[in-house]
């Protein structure tokens, strides 16, 4: 089959479109044809080896964390899905490999693809929608949330699903994303370029935390408020420490921020999505229902990954990078 691996930790170039071994499905797990994929920060992390010191792959590797697909082999122990059934999925961290034609997915991950959605569009919601609904989870009808980089691939996902729990929806992004984010919901908008949130509001009940703006973000809080990051900070650490030592002064710093936040009245978490195919399912409803609909910003062939992680790189892309694995972009 042909997949995008890397045979090196390293930059974009280092992915390669070539020919790799079709998987072969457990007795729980569901062997997908896969039509499209998408790009995702941790993809990006995971290539360049900032987290090789939590999650330690063999290479050469298929990277991957989404996939919009059609089931073509069950194991002996499936149970929910058949061949031919049309699936989308955010496999858990040890099952990575969806930027390939065929993919493995556990079927307790997987969720029959919303109906409306084409392949494209369908592989842009997975982990983004997965983690916004996972950092959501506190959040309460009448609370006030922000939500920082808006316009990301999470962010737009947070502004619709918090809007329909009935929260005041804040959120952080440029000038040229504000439309995008009041379409989608948010009812106040800071241009990050002219306003520091932190000195702008206070009194916010949650705060989704894409951008690592950790003691930023607990400034704005209520006490008993939440803050939920989905930004480690391990990438730099890794940097700056090396494989080994960075996960463990990111751990000290985040134990430390933790207990500073409990004096404050502050409750943190650091959020991991987690993969489930009842959650894509409950998100399915919302989609069929036009409550949540994906953004994607671009639709790139698979043999144009590189330009793809370079463009999510930039920190320029809007909604979500999706990848044609086969057919035509709109399949």
């Amino acid at each position: 089959m042909k997949a995008a691996r890397i045979h090196a930790y390293g930059g974009p170039d280092e992915l390669r479109v070539e020919e790799a071994p079709r998987p072969r499905p457990g007795p729980r797990d569901l062997l997908v044809e896969v039509h499209a994929s998408s790009v995702n920060p941790i993809d990006c992390k995971l290539r360049g080896g900032a987290m090789r010191g939590l999650l330690r792959y063999p290479l050469p590797l298929v990277l991957g964390f989404d996939l919009s697909g059609v089931v073509v082999e069950v194991g002996a122990r499936c149970s929910r899905f058949q061949p031919g059934d049309a699936v989308y999925a955010s496999p858990d961290q040890r099952r990575i490999g969806t930027y390939a034609e065929f993919a493995l997915v556990d079927e307790r991950h997987a969720a029959l693809k919303p109906p409306s959605l084409s392949h494209t569009q369908a592989a842009g919601v997975p982990l983004a929608a997965l983690t916004a609904w996972d950092c959501l989870k506190p959040l309460r009808a009448g609370q006030r949330v922000l939500i920082l980089a808006g316009s990301g691939g999470v962010g737009t996902f947070a502004i619709q699903l918090a809007k329909e729990r009935g929260a005041e929806v804040l959120t952080t992004c440029s000038a040229r994303n504000e439309q995008l984010v009041r379409e989608l919901g948010a009812d106040q908008v800071l241009d990050y370029t002219q306003h520091a949130f932190e000195d702008v509001l206070s009194g916010v009940d949650l705060v989704l935390d894409a951008l690592g703006r950790w003691s930023a973000c607990r400034r704005v809080l209520r006490r008993g408020g939440h803050l939920r990051t989905i930004v480690s900070g391990l990438p730099e650490a890794t940097q700056r420490w090396g494989p080994y030592l960075g996960p463990l002064s990111v751990g000290l710093h985040m134990l430390g921020f933790k207990l500073s936040s409990l004096v404050a009245g502050v409750k943190v978490k650091n959020v991991l999505r987690e993969a489930s195919g009842e959650a894509l399912a409950e998100l399915t409803a919302r989609i069929e229902a036009g409550t949540l609909r994906p953004v994607v910003e671009r639709v790139f062939p698979l043999d144009e990954v590189v330009a793809a992680h370079r463009l999510s790189e930039s920190g320029r892309a809007r909604g979500k990078l999706v990848i044609a694995v086969r057919g035509e972009p709109g399949e």
